[in-house]
């Protein structure tokens, strides 16, 4: 059974960084494109950003462009989301998600063609 637990979550002031972890067990990693997601309080979730099984090619949603960086290391099963510029609008708790797609160079935005879920991790950015 697939699994994924996020990490690296918290409180920070604005202008701070954090990096969240996602480690897949079960499955080996490069068999999934990567997706992060986030869902602040009263709002829907909306996806941040993905990144695909191989050739590190990545997709962002434009309010995180510049600031946030997705990276991947298959060979250890962690996927990583580089946030950094942290404004209070990123508060939210913060999801990775794993597609089984068949291309290698490419990640779907979609949220529902994201598979498996992890359990996600509060990041708080305030004053």
């Amino acid at each position: 059974q697939v699994r994924l637990v996020e990490s690296g979550g918290g409180s920070v002031h604005p202008g701070g960084s954090l990096r969240l972890s996602c480690v897949i067990s079960g499955e080996a990693l490069d068999y999934y494109a990567i997706g992060w997601f986030r869902q602040a309080p009263g709002k829907e979730r909306e996806g941040v950003g993905c990144i695909s099984r191989r050739d590190d090619n990545t997709d962002y949603t434009d309010s995180v462009k510049g600031r946030f960086t997705i990276s991947r290391d298959n060979r250890n099963n962690v996927a990583f989301l580089q946030m950094n510029s942290l404004e209070p609008n990123d508060t939210a708790i913060y999801y990775c998600a794993a597609a089984g797609v068949r291309g290698t160079s490419w990640c779907p935005r979609p949220a529902n063609l994201y598979d498996t879920w992890g359990q996600g991790t509060q990041v708080t950015v305030s004053l």
